[in-house]
């Protein structure tokens, strides 16, 4: 018995220092929650190493996933990549730390255009990481004729053959976009009208998906996946019968960002890490990676022109002035999940 009691004491003091150091090597642990595919792994190899600490890194699939761990299981990260509209919920909660700019130097290079935005005005909480749009992805071999809206995503003879975002905000987002609406709609009977849009559209839909669509499309399993820009880009260096395509009329434009928990067990190295992925050779190699957009100018600078001047990845001033950002819903967040619920359900 005594020896079972030892044995147990030892497994939890081990458990216990593991989770303050790294198998008690005194090095500090920088806790991470990113989503999935979304970073270069040799990144994180190589701050370890710059730095002498570990990263646990953990993945999240939706930015709702994301928020319901962290205020739900009391879940503590030191670094966190939420959306636009998502952040703007964080500070309004008080969730987050501001960020000491002198230990971000990098900040320098990020394009003014990502910076000073709506969901945080002068950036105190938050470092623009990425950027891009929701559109189209789909297979030239399966679609022949001009993808030009979300109309086509109604269209019968693709019946099975549709992917559609497994997340309320941005499955609801196309419907409104398809009615005219802003992708913040709160009417009630605007809010009734895109439910009803999506409940008639799901005996064409194939699934809800948000990691697994990319693949599906690289594997020629779908005609049509509505996908983020930088999914599209992975996808399509896949596959060269695959296409990416923006609605004519506009779409959603998103900025995810890094930010700093408010219970983050080391701000300092997690500022760090901020300033680090702000630095051009690392900014690049991410993009690189992942084929997202960068906010970054002096990466930007140093893509491939075929890259910068490809539309439906970068696209033009006048296009973004079309676009919309999601906010927060507040209250009515709610009433969006409900409809969501509605929708899968029928």
């Amino acid at each position: 018995m005594k020896k079972i009691v030892s044995l147990l004491l030892s497994l939890t003091l081990l458990i216990a220092c593991f989770s303050v150091f790294t198998a008690c090597s005194g090095k500090p642990v920088l806790r991470i929650y990113n989503w999935a595919d979304y970073i270069d792994p040799t990144v994180l190899d190589d701050f370890e190493t710059t730095f002498g600490c570990k990263i646990v890194y953990d993945k999240f699939e939706t930015n709702e996933k994301m928020l319901t761990k962290l205020t739900m299981s009391g879940a503590k990260y030191d670094i966190v990549f939420p959306s636009d509209y998502i952040i703007e919920r964080m500070i309004a909660d008080d969730m987050l730390l501001p960020i000491d700019y002198n230990n971000v130097p990098n900040f320098s290079n990020i394009m003014a255009s990502a910076k000073d935005l709506a969901f945080d005005e002068g950036n105190q909480y938050s470092v623009p990481y990425m950027w891009g749009t929701v559109g189209i992805l789909y297979n030239t071999k399966k679609v022949t004729q001009p993808v030009t809206s979300f109309d086509i995503l109604w269209d019968e003879k693709y019946s099975g053959n549709i992917i559609m975002m497994d997340s309320v905000r941005d499955s609801l987002a196309v419907a409104f976009l398809k009615l005219g609406y802003s992708v913040n709609e709160t009417d009630p009977a605007r809010l009734e009208e895109a439910k009803q849009l999506l409940i008639t559209q799901k005996p064409l839909v194939m699934a809800y998906l948000t990691d697994d669509a990319k693949d599906k499309m690289v594997r020629n399993e779908a005609a049509l996946s509505v996908q983020y820009s930088g999914d599209a880009v992975y996808a399509m260096d896949k596959n060269e019968d695959l296409a990416y395509a923006l609605p004519e009329d506009g779409t959603n434009l998103w900025y995810d960002n890094m930010v700093i928990p408010n219970t983050s067990q080391n701000k300092e190295l997690a500022e760090k890490f901020i300033n680090y992925m702000c630095s051009p050779e690392i900014a690049l190699r991410n993009v690189d990676y992942i084929g997202y957009c960068t906010p970054n100018t002096a990466a930007f600078d140093q893509l491939d022109d075929e890259i910068k001047n490809e539309p439906g990845i970068y696209p033009s001033d006048e296009y973004l002035a079309k676009c919309q950002l999601f906010h927060d819903l507040g209250d009515k967040t709610d009433d969006y999940n409900e409809m969501w619920q509605a929708i899968i359900n029928s």
